[in-house]
């Protein structure tokens, strides 16, 4: 990925909304960042925690997941036992299910960074608690299991194999709308994707009336 920093990396859309928003690895990282230092300063996240994600596939989702594995922590997506949880509004219960009495941030994915109305007590609204943390974070040098029991080691060489089945290079842009709710969705969809430097065209809500034209306008390579 930072062999092409300033290019596009993912590309959004949502075309309930009409939104559309474009990340740089530059800008994705510095997502990725503010999320790390937030979950490990504010949260009290570290190598051994386990964040529940409870989000859809989303550019802010893809900043969320880089930002607990540079922390060392462990991505949880199938609704097991978690420290903390990342979620939706709409998906409060389901965190609560998953920590307990532990940490619980809710993001509303809104374009411009409006933060949750009327979110209970003692929950955090990432919009507004992000933006303070800063944009560059520390690695962990010893971190724990990143995606499903297995190491960040162990999860790049599947998203590698995921990549060479589905024929992705360095270069292409891949446009889906697939979804990264469980480990092998999210190695195939996203992981797979950036491992061989290639970019996300990510597609919420699509109308199938726009999609060539889009593959067009994007330069569409693969999907």
């Amino acid at each position: 990925m930072a062999a092409d920093a300033a290019g596009p990396r993912i590309t959004y859309y949502d075309d309930a909304t009409g939104e559309r928003i474009e990340l740089s690895t530059v800008t994705l990282a510095n997502w990725a960042a503010k999320t790390g230092n937030l979950l490990r300063d504010e949260l009290g996240a570290g190598p051994a925690a386990r964040v529940a994600v409870l989000l859809p596939a989303h550019w802010q989702t893809a900043a969320v997941l880089f930002g607990i594995w540079w922390i060392g922590a462990h991505v949880v997506l199938d609704g097991g036992v978690a420290d903390i949880a990342l979620c939706t509004a709409d998906r409060l219960s389901e965190a609560d299910d998953a920590v307990g009495a532990g940490e619980i941030g809710v993001l509303s994915l809104d374009a411009f960074g409006k933060p949750v109305a009327d979110l209970p007590v003692g929950v955090t609204d990432y919009a507004t608690s992000v933006r303070v943390h800063g944009d560059q974070v520390f690695p962990e040098r010893h971190p724990g299991p990143a995606l499903d029991g297995r190491s960040v080691a162990d999860v790049l060489v599947d998203a590698q194999a995921s990549a060479a089945a589905q024929g992705f290079a360095a270069g292409d842009r891949v446009m889906s709308t697939a979804r990264w709710d469980a480990a092998d969705e999210l190695t195939a969809n996203l992981l797979a994707v950036f491992a061989v430097g290639a970019s996300l065209v990510q597609v919420a809500n699509p109308d199938a009336s726009t999609l060539d034209r889009r593959r067009l306008m994007e330069k569409v390579t693969r999907g």
